[in-house]
């Protein structure tokens, strides 16, 4: 048996091994205080003692500043394996924090306590980012117990505030310990991918949340001719925004879906009460941008169609961006990092990967825009944010031989 069989041998008997840490890391609830949660600290802490046990070469915990966090501090953790001076590391990127479990009716469990179910496991995180971590984590565990003379030096890292922004976390963590990375590292950020496990992302739209308030004058109900009805005035914008898909129709086939989108999402609450018409209404429209287009275009159009609007119902209309992360410079397909997981893709599981482009945003952007070549990839259900988030114990465990390979240099 080959070494690389034997690695294989070791992974394909740590289904136990998943489940145990799928829980432990559920109930260890990780919301930033942009969804009303403290932060992180409670799972990086539990991650920080797992890989102590591994004897790293180096560990170490990076704070970044957010009075809005307990202790004032959003925790991250990288930690490494090998001599990383002379050689190019594999380095493995998840994130700790996870969105809220939103209506809880939707859900058939608690969100915090997993469920198993054959080869599913169920709870609020399994997938995004969990999965992540748990694969490259079963993947160092596998690889540091073989004899291979080829283990290219590995590390980790699992990071704050990927949900909202990454502010407090890669951002953070590249603005004061760039170092940290070479550019001829093979970056892999876990967090996206399909059920194939063969969509290598190297490409991302443009990200742009635009907040809407619609401002006009609040009366009661039974006298509309008092007031101005700013939530009719929402809806009339809402329905004439969509005209944006007609006006930036360009496609481009690297990317899934192919086309720009623009989606109305949150409505901030307005009147608490039904005899009431409201003077003020708030809410936000997602915009994923293909790099054809620049965001200050599709900004300059949504604030032309409220102008319009305004005028014709006699309302105000601000458009504000709400968050923007202008594309960064797309990786390479023919990257190492690329060619490394299409050749490891195609050993483990004989799929044909192909590198593609998405339309969500992923700490990715924020490695390409420091000159760093990184690759999304991962296998994965498709149930992140949703209620009943679940993974597959199988895709974590091939997504770990995948990770092994990349280890080993094989």
């Amino acid at each position: 048996m080959s070494e690389l069989e034997k690695v294989f041998e070791r992974i394909d008997s740590y289904r136990d091994d998943v489940i145990k840490l799928q829980a432990g890391l559920t109930s260890r609830i990780a919301l930033g205080p942009d969804n009303e949660g403290s932060g992180e600290h409670e799972k990086i802490a539990f991650v920080k003692d797992l890989l102590k046990g591994f004897d790293p070469d180096f560990l170490e915990e990076i704070k970044a500043p957010d009075e809005r966090a307990r202790d004032g501090y959003r925790p991250s953790l990288v930690a490494g394996w090998g001599e990383m001076q002379d050689q190019s590391s594999v380095w493995v990127l998840s994130h700790a924090d996870i969105v809220p479990p939103g209506d809880l009716s939707l859900w058939e469990t608690d969100p915090y306590q997993i469920k198993v179910e054959g080869d599913r496991i169920f709870g609020r995180g399994v997938e995004d980012n969990q999965h992540g971590f748990v694969s490259s984590y079963l993947a160092l565990k596998a690889v540091l117990g073989s004899d291979s003379e080829t283990l290219r030096p590995i590390c980790l890292a699992i990071v704050a505030d990927e949900e909202t922004g990454s502010k407090y976390g890669l951002q953070y963590l590249l603005q004061h310990n760039k170092d940290l990375f070479k550019k001829d590292d093979l970056i892999v950020v876990p967090d996206a991918g399909n059920k194939e496990g063969t969509m290598i992302e190297v490409a991302e739209k443009s990200m742009l949340w635009i907040r809407f308030i619609v401002t006009g004058k609040q009366c009661h109900a039974s006298t509309p001719g008092k007031g101005k009805n700013s939530l009719f005035g929402a809806a009339r914008l809402i329905v004439a925004l969509d005209q944006l898909k007609a006006r930036f129709n360009l496609s481009d086939d690297l990317f899934r879906p192919s086309v720009s989108t623009f989606e109305p999402t949150k409505m901030e609450a307005n009147v608490p009460n039904i005899n009431t018409i409201p003077g003020r209404n708030i809410f936000y429209l997602d915009c994923r941008i293909l790099p054809l287009y620049k965001v200050d275009e599709i900004l300059a159009a949504c604030k032309e169609i409220g102008a319009e609007i305004g005028e014709e119902l006699d309302l105000q209309i601000e458009v504000k961006a709400a968050h923007r992360e202008d594309a960064a410079e797309p990786t390479s397909p023919d990257a190492p990092v690329v060619k490394a997981l299409i050749k490891a893709i195609r050993k483990v599981t004989g799929k044909n990967a192909k590198p593609m482009g998405i339309g969500g945003g992923t700490v990715a952007a924020f490695f390409r825009k420091a000159g760093l070549p990184a690759a999304v990839w991962s296998t994965i259900s498709d149930t992140a944010h949703q209620p009943n988030e679940y993974c597959l114990i199988s895709n974590i465990l091939t997504d770990a031989k995948i990770l092994a390979c990349l280890y080993l240099d094989t």
